[in-house]
């Protein structure tokens, strides 16, 4: 089975597509419900932990968490909720907060400006320059974003198995060939790929755990084994060393556990 991501910008249909995928594959559809598990997980309120993983970082930076705190507890719930596999999920930068997972098809829904502005027009009842401002304003939001967090730009096609522009493409088209690129051989979980799927979710417990005390933390994690990297502070280390018991206490599936203070984190830290 597969993991789906679809990413979006407003009123683009890629809602619609992802729940109509859902229901044609028989998988779960997820968008939301990752927020409110973040939330209740991590007593974190829902408005605030909804305004940090949406607003700008100038914003962003006004919270009493630091965004980086807010974006490890949402990824260890979206890393939770996908854990299992048959997932459409449609929200923030899943094909960002999912990395190296093999199972994991990442898609691009777009659409043209007038056509989302016209929705926006009828939904809400306003005039043609609010509602485009409106829609332009929250695309540079996201935008904005996910370059001042992953150093990327979400528009750029080669972070995507798939991009699809409805418009001659339908909804229906576009739920068929998201379906047919699900049952492709590339895209089903296998021991090897669920095994990184595994690790990337006990990574994503064991920095959300930690962030707030240890900022700046990176984990990896191979099959349970995991190196958590930190700066080179020698009091601070320690502490962290003598917490590796009570956190394999806490979090299930930790085989072993190791502190790396200073040097570079390697390929595949979150």
């Amino acid at each position: 089975m597969t993991i789906i991501t679809i990413s979006r910008g407003s009123y683009s249909k890629g809602k619609e597509v992802a729940e109509k995928v859902a229901v044609q594959l028989g998988y779960q559809c997820l968008s939301r419900e990752v927020i409110l598990d973040a939330s209740e997980y991590y007593h974190i309120p829902e408005i605030k932990l909804v305004n940090a993983i949406h607003d700008a970082p100038s914003i962003l930076e006004r919270l009493g968490h630091s965004k980086l705190s807010f974006i490890a507890y949402y990824q260890s719930a979206l890393s939770r909720s996908v854990q299992k596999d048959k997932i459409v999920y449609h929200g923030l930068a899943g094909h960002l907060l999912l990395p190296e997972v093999p199972h994991v098809l990442k898609i691009r829904i777009t659409a043209d400006l007038d056509d989302r502005v016209a929705i926006e027009m009828e939904r809400d009842g306003i005039p043609m320059n609010e509602a485009r401002a409106l829609i332009v304003r929250d695309d540079q939001e996201r935008r904005k974003w996910t370059q001042s967090l992953y150093n990327v730009d979400p528009l750029d096609s080669f972070l995507y198995d798939l991009v699809l522009h409805i418009r001659q493409f339908t909804v229906s088209d576009a739920v068929d060939f998201i379906c047919r690129a699900a049952s492709l051989n590339q895209f089903q979980t296998t021991p090897g790929s669920q095994q990184k799927m595994d690790d990337l979710t006990l990574s994503t417990q064991v920095k959300a755990t930690l962030i707030d005390a240890y900022p700046g933390i990176t984990v990896k994690t191979d099959y349970g084994n995991v190196l958590i990297y930190i700066k080179p502070d020698l009091q601070r280390v320690r502490k962290l060393q003598e917490m590796s018991k009570s956190l394999k206490e806490k979090i299930k599936g930790i085989n072993s556990l190791e502190v790396h203070p200073g040097g570079l984190s390697p390929p595949g830290a979150i």
